[in-house]
């Protein structure tokens, strides 16, 4: 099947679609932009090709989240791009329904954390022995690394000094508190603190209210409940590489790479802080055409692409050619390891190991 673009939308069509940039977690796409995108489905479309066209969904993630953003946007300008597609965008849970739902072929394009995939395809989530093998990496978004705050003043100036200690953790079943598992699990901390499932901005203001010794935000920075608790509080931000460097956490989970937060970053954190984040990751289903991934690559990854890209959501900055493969540990799609390739990058033994 041959996948042609259509002519480029116009600079001024595209802000149409754009988002009014905003804090975290805040509703940003403008009301001309909620008018023209598809809108959220409970169930996929058919994904097979009728009447001559690739009919084709999107898991995303919660309204007003990020990984909605990322797909509704890729979903609305895929749609106007590409001749002999139509793109839906579909409402999610995140990371570990659009695994499931990309596996089952449910969805044929979705947004998952790299730990997910990892862990998914050999069986490792958590209480789900299962493995997803028909999730393909199609290419890297953006990077959400760990934040462990404290007050400063509070005695607490590394990890270790947290046994005892209540900490909150993230919601529920979210990522952030499945990472926090993973990582305190490894430095034998995990069933040694008392562990709060609170959202970032309950657990910043219970930090101020003395309710919390700590809070974890697995999000990208600068994160507006870190900010929020730095405005009324004296803060620091802990170190989680050297203590999960020692623990052997990075060999156990070599999905995580580690990264710096400037110093400045956040009010009075004058240092920088090393930490570590997993990748989102655009993903597809094994069933899906070669060539409708490699067209979705080459307009997104285009230089109007990602302009566009940035618009929808700030956090796309991150998106890039040379980082396309960053964060990725599993098998990439068929079509975007010719996409990639011939963009000059290497793909690694496990990246083509489908």
């Amino acid at each position: 099947m041959k996948i042609i673009r259509k002519g480029l939308v116009p600079v001024f069509a595209l802000v149409g679609v754009a988002f009014v940039l905003g804090g975290c977690g805040k509703k940003e796409p403008s009301a001309e932009a909620e008018s023209a995108a598809p809108k959220a489905q409970s169930t996929a479309v058919e994904p097979r090709a009728t009447g001559g066209m690739e009919r084709l969904a999107f898991s995303g993630g919660p309204e007003g989240g990020t990984f909605q953003y990322f797909s509704n946007g890729i979903a609305i300008r895929l749609s106007k791009q590409l001749e002999s597609v139509e793109l839906s965008n579909m409402a999610s849970a995140g990371s570990l329904e659009n695994l499931r739902r990309v596996n089952s072929g449910e969805a044929d394009f979705g947004i998952v954390y790299s730990g997910d995939t990892y862990l998914g395809r050999i069986g490792r989530l958590t209480n789900d022995t299962r493995e997803y093998k028909n999730v393909h990496a199609v290419a890297y978004l953006y990077g959400a690394p760990a934040h462990l705050i404290v007050k400063a003043g509070s005695g607490i100036e590394a990890v270790a000094d947290l046994e005892g200690k209540r900490i909150a953790v993230g919601g529920a079943g979210s990522g952030a508190a499945g990472a926090a598992e993973r990582y305190f699990s490894s430095l034998g901390l995990w069933d040694k603190m008392n562990v709060e499932f609170l959202g970032y901005s309950k657990a910043a203001s219970a930090l101020g209210d003395n309710l919390i010794d700590a809070f974890w935000v697995f999000a990208g920075y600068p994160n507006s409940s870190v900010i929020q608790a730095a405005a009324s509080n004296d803060i620091l931000i802990l170190d989680v590489v050297s203590a999960g460097e020692e623990a052997g956490f990075f060999d156990d989970y070599p999905f995580y790479t580690q990264l710096t937060i400037p110093a400045g970053t956040y009010s009075g954190v004058d240092y920088d802080v090393s930490s570590f984040q997993d990748s989102a990751l655009w993903v597809a289903g094994a069933h899906v055409n070669p060539d409708v991934v490699g067209a979705s690559l080459e307009d997104i990854f285009s230089k109007d692409g990602l302009a566009y890209m940035v618009k929808v959501k700030s956090t796309a900055k991150a998106m890039g050619i040379d980082n396309g493969l960053q964060g990725i540990v599993t098998p990439i799609h068929e079509g975007a390891e010719a996409f990639w390739t011939g963009k000059g990058l290497a793909v690694s033994e496990e990246q083509s190991a489908r």
